[in-house]
């Protein structure tokens, strides 16, 4: 159990690629005891469907013995030349995430960034 929270403690709240249109997951992490539970963002181009990075993501962070649940998704535009943010959207399979949470997310991730949200578009 020691082990579970630590790595829950330094697991990264953002992982997204550094620039592109990609689809995205909202993912809450908690031990086995449902104590101290963190929600993560994680956003990859490579992905075809919202599901991938879950799962992939989920495999990992399991074989620490922590419990993952996708609490849905979107996608992100990310301009790192313009140092700018969008998130919106919605997965079709987890439904839609928080936007706002994972905006805010992000603007603790990206200080120097414009970081929006919109609940439109695909």
């Amino acid at each position: 159990m020691a082990e579970a929270l630590q790595y829950l403690a330094q697991l990264p709240d953002v992982d997204i690629d550094a620039d592109g249109v990609f689809k995205y997951v909202l993912i809450r992490v908690e031990p086995p005891n449902g104590e101290q539970s963190k929600d993560i963002v994680r956003g990859y181009a490579w992905a075809d469907y919202h599901a991938d990075i879950y799962d992939d993501v989920s495999a990992q962070i399991k074989k620490h013995g922590l419990i993952c649940e996708c609490l849905g998704g979107g996608r992100i535009k990310h301009k790192s030349q313009q140092k700018k943010i969008h998130v919106y959207g919605y997965s079709v399979g987890f439904g839609q995430a928080n936007h706002e949470v994972s905006t805010e997310k992000l603007k603790a991730m990206y200080p120097d960034y414009e970081v929006t949200w919109s609940n439109e578009g695909y």
